[in-house]
């Protein structure tokens, strides 16, 4: 399964040194990713995703976000830094989930 899909960077404050950086998945395609995925997690129930914003493309995990019921995915500092992303800035993000 792949998704495209358009989000705003949001950050996370982990209430220690560090913050994290996510995008949330449309309610939508979290929706058929839950469906899809079925009992297959990980920890935290994460699933194994890659993942392209720009010209940069990782491995990864998404995270489901139960405040909100969709996936958050986090965008590591080496991407922002290379694609220019900040928190509040929309970027174009490509997730195809691997691993099933």
């Amino acid at each position: 399964m792949v998704v495209v899909f358009d989000a705003e960077l949001w950050i996370w404050d982990a209430r220690r040194a560090d913050t994290w950086t996510f995008v949330s998945l449309p309610a939508e395609a979290s929706d058929e990713i839950r469906d899809l995925a079925g009992g297959s997690r990980r920890g935290f129930g994460s699933l194994r995703v890659r993942v392209t914003v720009g010209g940069s493309t990782w491995k990864t995990s998404i995270f489901p976000d139960s405040g909100h019921g969709s996936y958050v995915l986090p965008i590591k500092r080496a991407v922002r830094t290379a694609e220019a992303l900040d928190a509040g800035v929309i970027a174009t993000v490509t997730v195809e989930l691997i691993d099933f």
